[in-house]
């Protein structure tokens, strides 16, 4: 990766994020280069990181690596504005625009081209990112071990099988930071209703998944044992999560993903 030219088509909040990742993990700026529509953007990364800006013709050109990082709706046209100008026939492409399926990529781009599509998701922008990539069969070892080093920047990166499964990573991880700042606003607010102050309620809410979250990553077992040991037979904890069975906390939880894969189904269609 340190090796590599690496160009940004875009520069809103996760290709910054993406790029000071890259930095922290000593890829050298003058090896990353960006473009965008705002040239105050890019002033700020040039100034801030260091790394070369310019129009999308400078970037393109000697590029080993181009990520598209721009709003899915404007992504034909940047795709086929940029199809003469990259330079080298073996350069990888990386899309984390959401919705626009490899097919589509390939027929703007006008060539086949190595491409990975990727579905990062907002923790990313605080380098605790989770994203859900696949590679089509253009991609070679070396260029799937690239994208998965440049997204594991920002966080952890996981190769899927096939393209659908990227269906059921927006609604798990792209969409599931929704789900978790739901929790913590639901218990914030039962917390004042019963009490607390609203300062103190959303403080400990929001320690409370944070501390959970970092106690799963760092355990070495399963969230259910971990629910398991904190959950004492005939205490506080086991009564909370029978009201919520009773409620059907599961299966909502699992028709909101199953609405968001759907969702997500549609827009790449």
């Amino acid at each position: 990766m340190k090796n590599s030219q690496i160009s940004f088509i875009g520069a809103g909040n996760m290709a910054n994020s993406l790029i000071r990742g890259l930095i922290n993990k000593n890829v050298p700026p003058s090896h990353i280069a960006a473009t965008d529509i705002d040239s105050d953007k890019l002033a700020e990364l040039q100034s801030d990181c260091g790394i070369n800006t310019g129009d999308s013709a400078s970037v393109a050109a000697q590029a080993d690596v181009i990520v598209l990082a721009v709003k899915p709706q404007v992504m034909a046209a940047v795709c086929e504005q940029l199809q003469p100008l990259i330079g080298k026939s073996d350069c990888l492409i990386i899309s984390i625009a959401a919705g626009i399926p490899v097919c589509s990529l390939q027929k703007w781009l006008g060539v086949e081209r190595a491409i990975v599509r990727c579905m990062p998701n907002t923790p990313s922008l605080v380098g605790e990112g989770a994203t859900g990539l696949y590679a089509n069969a253009q991609c070679s070892d070396i260029q799937k071990q690239l994208a998965g080093d440049i997204m594991g920047a920002v966080g952890i990166a996981c190769w899927l099988q096939a393209e659908s499964d990227i269906d059921t990573v927006t609604a798990l991880s792209g969409s599931g930071p929704a789900y978790f700042f739901l929790m913590m606003e639901a218990m914030e607010k039962a917390a004042v209703q019963m009490g607390l102050e609203p300062n103190v309620a959303r403080q400990l809410a929001i320690q409370t998944a944070l501390g959970a979250g970092k106690l799963a990553s760092t355990s070495d077992v399963a969230p259910d044992e971990l629910r398991r040991r904190v959950t004492s037979p005939g205490g506080t904890t086991e009564q909370a999560l029978l009201s919520m069975a009773r409620d059907g906390f599961e299966t909502t939880v699992a028709t909101a993903m199953q609405a968001a894969q759907k969702r997500a189904a549609e827009l790449a269609n």
